[in-house]
């Protein structure tokens, strides 16, 4: 019979093998890219790299946050939030 000290020890190494591979991988496609890159879009109905990598962000946190204990988004995210791209206004007020 397996330890499930051992498979649950496995299991969370390899979930964060997993997300550094991701990562990695996500990483080295945005270096490929100058600043504009980061805020273009195809059109008025698109959305841009920095958005959907925020969303990203609040989606894992939000699954990631208390995840042995809950399921699902958790009440205080606000995925519509997400969505507004309000990153550019933050970096250029960081920068001053």
């Amino acid at each position: 019979m397996p330890n499930n000290d051992n498979l649950a020890d496995h299991l969370l190494e390899t979930s964060i093998a997993v997300l550094q591979s991701q990562k990695k991988l996500g990483d080295k496609a945005m270096s490929q890219l100058d600043e504009s890159g980061f805020f273009w879009t195809p059109d008025l109905e698109s959305n841009s790299i920095a958005v959907i990598v925020k969303h990203l962000s609040g989606n894992m946190v939000s699954r990631w946050t208390d995840f042995l204990n809950t399921d699902g988004e958790k009440p205080d995210r606000n995925r519509d939030d997400e969505f507004v791209d309000d990153i550019a206004n933050r970096l250029c007020s960081q920068s001053a």
